[in-house]
């Protein structure tokens, strides 16, 4: 029985594969080695592509980051009254001192129609200087 064995192992013999492995290494290592110099290729050039695309793209760059750190003020903002709100006794305070201010600007600029045609002459005139139009 075991001369049965040992003629089945003698007649199926394999192929040595000491040299084809040592073949698809040396060649995985170029592949690597290509692959490195490529990526480096890129890196190398990245402060110039980043140049270049921020030179022509300069305008929608900066109104995204603007719009970003705006975004970012304003959940600030949000964060900070949230706080003061929490506070026990500001949060009426603060809506008494709201209401008061409301009713003063109200009887101020609202009352009567001279108040209001005076008020609507001093917004525009304060609009046309945010806008740049000359009065």
């Amino acid at each position: 029985m075991s001369s049965d064995v040992n003629a089945t192992e003698e007649s199926v013999k394999t192929p040595d594969t000491s040299t084809a492995s040592e073949g698809s290494t040396s060649e995985s290592l170029e592949q690597v080695k290509q692959v490195a110099s490529q990526v480096a290729n890129v890196l190398g050039d990245a402060p110039k592509y980043l140049a270049d695309t921020f030179g022509e793209y300069q305008r929608p760059i900066t109104v995204i980051g603007i719009g970003l750190a705006a975004l970012v003020l304003v959940k600030l903002t949000f964060a900070i009254l949230d706080a003061i709100n929490d506070i026990p006794v500001l949060a009426p305070a603060f809506e008494l001192i709201g209401l008061g201010y409301t009713g003063w600007f109200a009887w101020r600029y609202l009352f009567t129609a001279e108040k209001r045609q005076s008020f609507l002459t001093t917004l525009n005139a304060a609009k046309d200087q945010v806008i740049g139009r000359n009065s």
